[in-house]
């Protein structure tokens, strides 16, 4: 189940310090982590996922690859996520098996959503919500969007895009199971006292 806070990790050469952040997070309430990178440097990208493998199963989190199908099959990850360009969802489930974890890109659309969950996603992505320092130019999505999705969508939906501890709670309000956070959460001086925060929010949605 994919609920609470979802880290993304920034991309950095830095391998030591990922992890110490990453551990910094979950220590603080992450409960899944994604590797994104971007950097091609498939060396790196193999090192530095099969590491933070290690640290978040410590933590009994799934460790999710952004994008490459190929990267999570060979070090073994708990799962995928793939956008409108990396392949399909059967693709994804007949190479990384039935107990792995397929997440989809829907953007600011209730009917790629509609398509991913038919096609045997485990969850669904929206957003992005707000300016992104990630994705500047991402189509933007709104709460109304959550507020259809939580009637049609039965798997996990998760919101991304400039999410911060002041604009989360309206997301998870209107549907959200998860929050994606990478800047808001790994730009701050104390991760784990940040990551508690927004792992904090859905312990109060929890009793509301």
């Amino acid at each position: 189940m994919i609920t609470g806070l979802y880290a993304i990790t920034q991309a950095t050469d830095n391998t030591a310090a990922l992890l110490s952040t990453v551990t910094d997070a979950l220590r603080g309430g992450a409960a899944v982590v994604q590797y994104r990178d971007k950097s091609g440097d498939v060396a790196r990208q193999h090192e530095q996922a099969s590491e933070l493998l290690r640290v978040c199963h410590s933590f009994n989190v799934p460790l999710i690859i952004n994008d490459s199908l190929r990267l999570a099959d060979l070090v073994g990850a708990d799962g995928v996520h793939i956008g409108r360009d990396d392949g399909a969802v059967r693709e994804a489930r007949i190479i990384l098996g039935a107990d792995k974890i397929i997440g989809v890109s829907c953007y600011q659309s209730l009917d790629l959503a509609l398509s991913a969950q038919a096609a045997g996603a485990d969850y669904v992505a929206f957003g992005s919500f707000f300016p992104s320092q990630t994705k500047p130019d991402a189509v933007r999505a709104d709460l109304g969007l959550l507020r259809l999705a939580v009637r049609d969508i039965h798997v996990p939906i998760v919101a991304i895009g400039g999410i911060t501890l002041t604009n989360a709670s309206g997301l998870i309000d209107a549907g959200a199971d998860a929050i994606a956070v990478i800047s808001a959460l790994f730009d701050n001086v104390d991760v784990t006292a940040t990551a508690r925060q927004f792992a904090d929010l859905f312990i109060d949605e929890t009793e509301d």
